[in-house]
């Protein structure tokens, strides 16, 4: 059982290779007679060997009977496989998208599938190599779906081949093919919590980034009054209480720009892209304003949702030699 089970993947694995290497990778691939393969599966065989016993039963025993069923049990043979192949033939399939994730997760990858006007395929079980199988049945035209495949490191990835194969309707037949479709997904490292890298000017790891400027937004407190003052700021009540001429004070709290220095950050390069990764994240829900250093890379102080997916974009590609 270990040597065919062995074979059979053997076998499997040249004919994935073989149809993948048929057509270019595309985004989008409609299934016709020449990608879909079709064999009995281990029922199909059983049923195979059954209707040989039966003729060999009708021809000994000269049985009219047995032949009528014989026949009638072939024909039911012949026409399951006719519609377990019309169950993937037409199906188009479009490549929509990949979806970002953190290495260690699952990355998404949406598709959309369509079949021909007055068709309905179902049970059609659909896996990348590395993948989640998901069975599903096509209600509707132009549905839309999420395949899962793992993610075990950052930078790009490439799901590799999309099998699509059913068993449809009774067993007997399976129907497979093997489709290379344009999806990538970008894989961030996986943050790993730590001591917020120093600030550019020398500053102690873990400071908030928040320093005093002049400004008109909070009050401060109160000074002398001094020749060249706005009279706007002379605290009126306080002269009507004897105190004489103080001035009011502003200030405002700004946040100050943090730079996020690969170098500065402890471990191996991994731990150290996991750390900035984390405080990407950490500052971005802050809403401060960050750069990002990565070795003679530079990413300029900026906040908001594009900031943050360029800084998780750069942390995922360094040192990959991936397109940016």
């Amino acid at each position: 059982m270990f040597l065919v089970d062995t074979l059979r993947s053997r076998l499997q694995g040249r004919v994935r290779r073989w149809a993948l290497k048929r057509y270019p990778r595309s985004r989008s691939v409609t299934l016709t007679q020449k990608r879909i393969f079709i064999l009995p599966t281990r029922a199909g065989a059983g049923f195979m060997l059954l209707l040989l016993m039966l003729l060999i039963m009708g021809v000994n025993y000269e049985n009219n009977l047995i032949y009528a069923i014989t026949f009638l049990a072939a024909g039911v043979f012949l026409v399951s496989c006719l519609h377990t192949y019309s169950n993937l033939a037409g199906i188009k399939l479009q490549a929509l998208r990949g979806n970002s994730c953190f290495a260690g997760e699952q990355a998404g990858f949406e598709l959309e599938l369509d079949h021909q006007a007055g068709r309905q395929p179902e049970q059609i079980r659909l896996q990348f190599e590395q993948g989640s199988p998901l069975l599903i049945d096509l209600e509707h035209r132009g549905q839309r779906l999420e395949l899962f495949c793992a993610a075990p490191e950052r930078g790009w990835l490439d799901p590799g081949g999309l099998k699509l194969e059913t068993c449809f309707p009774l067993g007997l037949f399976r129907a497979w093919t093997w489709v290379s479709l344009e999806l990538q997904a970008l894989v961030y490292p996986k943050p790993l919590g730590g001591e917020l890298p120093a600030p550019e000017g020398g500053g102690q790891s873990g400071e908030t980034g928040l320093q005093k400027r002049d400004g008109t937004d909070d009050f401060t407190g109160l000074e002398q009054f001094q020749p060249g003052m706005s009279l706007r700021q002379i605290d009126w009540k306080s002269y009507a209480r004897g105190l004489g001429l103080q001035a009011k004070q502003f200030g405002s709290q700004q946040n100050s720009d943090i730079w996020l220095d690969l170098e500065a950050c402890p471990g191996n390069l991994e731990q150290r892209l996991s750390r900035l990764t984390y405080w990407v994240l950490e500052l971005s829900r802050r809403e401060q304003r960050f750069g990002l250093r990565l070795g003679a890379l530079e990413l300029l102080p900026e906040q908001g949702d594009n900031h943050r997916y360029e800084a998780l974009k750069r942390l995922a590609l360094y040192g990959r030699g991936g397109r940016a």
